[in-house]
């Protein structure tokens, strides 16, 4: 019978041989709801660029919005629609946020000698506050708006008992909801989507167990940078799908796809997966500890 190091062996062989074939696109292993995603602006229907995902990004995440629709306060009125008034508990400027736009400007000048005249093009900034979808009372005909559906499959999800109990020993915050899985550091808990929206529980719990590869990094005293973190916690994710042989760990095709976009960030280096392998062990060892069975101690005859 393999040992698990045998078994992690062979994974990390199998996605290094797959990486030396080329980069294959990441994917998210979760139903998206035509209401949540990228940040966006209602009147015009384009996301927005620049600096301004990133900071609307983290406007959602303080107020735990999962609705991608942003407007000013004078295109919701246009739109029949009143933004809330500020909660108590939000200091001043803080209800909005604050989006740059770029804009580039035309000025003509004279020469003062020739009157010839001369086009002087510069660019300007300029500051607009922006407002969710779910800080806005909505007309009827807009309620669609802040609606999240959630797509549910064909068959009912079906908890595989192993990976419940090892991801319940860890007694790690894992909170449901929203439209991303991330782990906070900061408030030291593990963001999920509901079970219900992945393809597969295969998907389910190899996500569950990649956020808690990042939740173990500060138990581990783990350093490394974030292309390194994601390739460590997505390679754990998979030993540990594998030891405690969860449905349909055979196929990596999944892994592989996601471990090829960060090899780019690390300068494609397929060799690196092996030095990533180390750490993901150490890290698959610290979160399955909680549940794994101590061996008997052997007894003298």
């Amino acid at each position: 019978m393999a040992t698990q190091d045998q078994i992690r062996n062979e994974i990390t062989q199998k996605i290094a041989d797959s990486l030396k074939k080329g980069s294959v696109p990441w994917r998210r292993p979760w139903s998206m709801s035509p209401n949540a995603g990228a940040p966006t602006n209602l009147v015009s229907g384009k996301a927005y660029r620049g600096i301004n995902p990133l900071l609307l990004s983290l406007h959602q995440d303080q107020y735990s919005f999962s609705s991608k629709w942003y407007a000013t306060f004078n295109q919701w009125r246009d739109l029949g629609a009143t933004v809330m008034s500020r909660p108590k508990d939000v200091a001043p400027g803080n209800w909005g946020c604050g989006v740059i736009f770029y804009a580039q400007v035309t000025k003509t000048k004279a020469d003062p000698l020739t009157g010839e005249e001369t086009e002087d093009r510069f660019p300007i900034l300029k500051q607009y506050i922006l407002f969710n979808a779910e800080q806005v009372e909505l007309p009827a005909s807009l309620q669609h708006l802040a609606e999240i559906e959630v797509e549910t499959k064909p068959t009912e999800f079906i908890d595989f008992a192993p990976a419940e109990a090892a991801i319940e020993a860890t007694e790690a915050e894992i909170r449901f909801g929203g439209d991303r899985c991330f782990y906070d550091r900061t408030t030291d808990h593990i963001q999920m989507v509901h079970k219900e929206r992945f393809h597969s529980e295969r998907e389910f719990y190899a996500t569950s167990f990649h956020e808690l590869a990042h939740w173990s990094e500060t138990r581990c005293d783990w350093k490394g940078s974030y292309a390194e973190g994601e390739l460590r916690a997505e390679m754990a994710a998979s030993f540990m799908c594998a030891e405690l042989a969860i449905p349909d760990t055979e196929d990596l095709s999944n892994v592989q796809a996601y471990l090829a976009s960060w090899l780019k960030a690390l300068e494609n280096d397929p060799k690196y997966i092996f030095k990533a392998s180390t750490a993901a062990a150490r890290a698959a060892d610290h979160v399955l500890s909680y549940s794994r069975q101590l061996e008997p101690e052997a007894v003298p005859f």
